[in-house]
Order: structure tokens, then C-alpha cells, then sequence
């Protein structure tokens, strides 16, 4: 998949977590559903895409902070 189109996709989920009163929830929810739902394809190249540019790649700020603090969760496990 393309970077642009994870951006827009996580950009969209960011929206719908950043309604939440309580940020900290935003954020895990954020980091939550991408875990959950997103392959290890996805999200490497949505992690790539945080490490070239972060906001200036059309990141929001709430998804930029959500990947940020929990990268580790977020970054797959590598394959034998």
C-alpha cells in the first residue's frame, strides 16, 4: 500500500479517538486499532512514513503522538 493512503486511513482513526475527552485513551485506542487491525505491511510503511517526515507527511498530530508513544507495541515482529 502506498503511504499516502495509510496516512489518510490512520488520519481518519485519529479522528474518530481524538473526540474522546481523555487523551491518554485516544492515544492507546489509536495505537490499539492499528495494532489489531493493521497488517505488518501496513504498519512498517506507516512507521516509515513518521520517521521521514511525521507531520510535514500529512500525520496528524494526535496519530503522530499515538505512533510515537507506542512504537514498540506497533512495530512487528520480525520473521524467521
Amino acid at each position: 500500500m502506498k503511504a499516502d493512503h495509510l496516512i489518510e486511513m490512520a488520519n481518519q482513526i485519529g479522528m474518530f479517538f481524538d473526540s474522546l475527552p481523555d487523551r491518554e485513551e485516544a492515544l492507546t485506542g489509536i495505537a490499539e486499532h492499528i495494532r489489531k487491525f493493521w497488517e505488518p505491511r501496513m504498519r512498517r510503511t506507516l512507521l516509515a512514513a513518521l520517521d521521514g517526515n511525521g507531520e510535514e507527511a500529512g500525520l496528524s498530530e494526535i496519530v503522530a503522538a499515538a505512533l510515537t508513544k507506542y512504537r514498540d507495541a506497533l512495530v512487528p515482529a520480525a520473521t524467521a
